[in-house]
């Protein structure tokens, strides 16, 4: 079977993206690309029902390949990614908070650093088109811009990587995003991070700290070892 390893994840995510309520019912899509081909989740089949046989495959000039079933109506806007990128996967979900940030504002704000991992210091919103279209793709290519995710107007979001699992991750990470942007509205006004403080953060990342290396005290005692404290 061709593209038979990237199929497979294909059904693997998308057990997890319905599992994780990203998706629900036939919505939301996935691909990944190999060379000049690109493996995709059909139309019209729930994403944790899909086998490898019901991915087609197409090539970036959108041509089918391989496959009984008809590819996702969202191919225009995941092959329009791979045109304009380097890109080898795209996750599109229809999550609860990114789709009500994505009918309520322009953009996401920086209220948590680990936005940086989406490639900017904002999230921005695409102008509304209709699903399936060229419009569509087009103004999801212009919010793209210099990042790995995009909100799409009254619709879901869209993330990209450079494998599955990472374009996957982004995904996560994005909802998780707006979901504290809209727990914390709910609360009060939330804090945004300046580019100061993101600038910094950059600078930390670049410039972990490194701890020496020593030789561990010997203890006389036999309590048990206190658990080690983590922040990521």
């Amino acid at each position: 079977m061709l593209m038979a390893e990237q199929r497979e994840l294909l059904c693997e995510y998308g057990r997890r993206a319905v599992d994780l309520g990203l998706v629900i019912g036939t919505a939301g899509n996935l691909s990944v690309r190999a060379g000049d081909l690109v493996a995709i989740t059909p139309a019209g089949v729930a994403l944790d029902r899909m086998t490898p046989e019901d991915c087609p495959v197409l090539d970036v000039a959108g041509r089918l390949v391989s496959g009984e079933r008809q590819p996702s109506s969202e191919t225009p806007m995941h092959l329009s990614v791979y045109a304009s990128t380097d890109a080898r996967a795209v996750v599109h979900t229809h999550s609860v908070f990114g789709t009500v940030v994505a009918t309520t504002m322009r953009e996401l704000p920086a209220v948590h650093y680990n936005i940086l991992l989406l490639g900017g210091e904002t999230v921005r919103v695409a102008e509304y088109a209709t699903y399936g279209t060229a419009e569509l793709a087009a103004n999801m290519r212009q919010a793209m811009a210099d990042r790995r995710a995009a909100l799409l107007a009254n619709h879901g979001g869209v993330t990209i990587g450079p494998d599955l699992d990472s374009a996957f991750e982004a995904a996560r990470l994005l909802e998780w995003l707006c979901e504290v942007y809209v727990r914390a509205k709910a609360v009060g006004e939330p804090r945004v991070l300046t580019h100061e403080q993101l600038a910094a953060v950059r600078e930390r990342a670049a410039n972990p700290p490194a701890f020496p290396r020593g030789e561990r005290p010997v203890s006389t005692s036999r309590t048990p070892d206190a658990p080690e404290a983590c922040d990521g």
